[in-house]
């Protein structure tokens, strides 16, 4: 075992390897608006397979189809199609850090008329929509349950595979800062630093750059912050919101501005840090963080989002005004609400 005591039980790692193991095509998906961890784990399992001869294919379900300038180094890609291109009715099909089936987008509708439907993540919050889950919520990252499933399949892991693995494993613990960050995930680290990856480079692509555009529009967004010290049960909110109008300005794609919760969520006087991102067909994104004292997952769930205690999100139609009337009230802390 590569993790500590995995959450999926015996049972479900016997299948999930007999459905890979006997499957003509595989067919991988990860949820819409792929992070580091989605992509790298469908990414690197998807190169571990296609290296045994295996005909993979891989998607997400976004009506714009298009992998995040942040991540366009990551290996793999050869295998990505469109959604219009994804088999209908996959005989097998393998989702990656996707809580629940509508996370899937537009590949939703071809997980439920899959033959055989293997759920691989790590969120607490996922509602097993599928026939086989390997869901461990005490794993760091979901490419943690992946790097357990190839070795299970007895298939190396080299420098590109690895590549990926790490580069979902450094985002969802910010760099091994978060609290999800285990003993087990170091761990992993060091064995995927062995097959001589190189982490400076990755970091330098995920975190470390930016067009000009982005520091005019995270201009605009901290100009327009708003400090609220009696929400979360007095321990303070912090939360702005960024339009397209704000990204149309400057010529910013949606995808520049996820990471501005993590210069929100600094603030010393808030215990939760909120942004709302607004996409480019007029739906607003929802980004949340806690310092631990407030389960923001919880409080996304309850909204038709998920995700971890002290990162979560969820999306809205409503106004920004009225979406941040949904959510103050679900802030406060458990034990001292009404």
């Amino acid at each position: 075992m590569t993790t500590n005591e995995s959450a999926a039980g015996e049972a479900d790692w016997r299948r999930a390897t007999e459905l890979i193991r006997s499957a003509g095509t595989l067919a991988l998906a990860c949820h819409v608006s792929p992070d580091g961890d989605a992509l790298g784990s469908m990414l690197g399992l998807g190169l571990a397979l296609a290296g045994t001869g295996r005909r993979v294919v891989a998607s997400f379900g976004d009506r714009v189809f298009a992998v995040p300038r942040l991540l366009r180094f990551l290996p793999g890609q050869h295998l990505l199609v469109e959604p219009s291109a994804y088999p209908a009715e996959p005989d097998l099909m393998i989702t990656f850090d996707a809580s629940t089936m509508e996370r899937l987008g537009l590949l939703a509708p071809h997980a439920g008329k899959a033959g055989e439907l293997v759920v691989i993540d790590h969120h607490v919050s996922n509602t097993r929509f599928g026939t086989v889950h390997l869901v461990d919520p005490g794993a760091a990252s979901t490419t943690m349950v992946v790097e357990e499933l190839v070795n299970r399949l007895g298939l190396p892991i080299d420098r590109e595979v690895a590549t990926c693995l790490y580069a979902g494993l450094v985002t969802d613990t910010g760099s091994f800062r978060h609290s999800i960050t285990t003993p087990a995930a170091h761990a992993m680290a060091g064995r995927l630093l062995a097959t001589g990856l190189r982490p400076e480079e990755i970091a330098r692509d995920l975190w470390d750059r930016s067009p000009f555009a982005y520091l005019r529009v995270l201009g605009t967004a901290l100009g327009r912050a708003a400090l609220e010290p009696d929400a979360a049960g007095g321990l303070g909110l912090v939360w702005t919101y960024v339009s397209r109008a704000d990204r149309a300005a400057e010529g910013l794609p949606y995808e520049e501005v996820e990471g501005m919760i993590d210069v929100v969520r600094r603030v010393d006087e808030a215990e939760v840090a909120v942004v709302l991102k607004e996409d480019d067909e007029g739906g607003w994104n929802v980004s949340t963080r806690s310092k631990g004292a407030v389960d923001v997952a919880r409080a996304c769930a309850a909204l038709g989002g998920g995700g971890h205690m002290r990162a979560a999100g969820f999306s809205s139609a409503l106004s920004v005004g009225d979406t941040m009337a949904a959510l103050r009230p679900l802030l406060a802390p458990e034990g001292s609400r009404s």
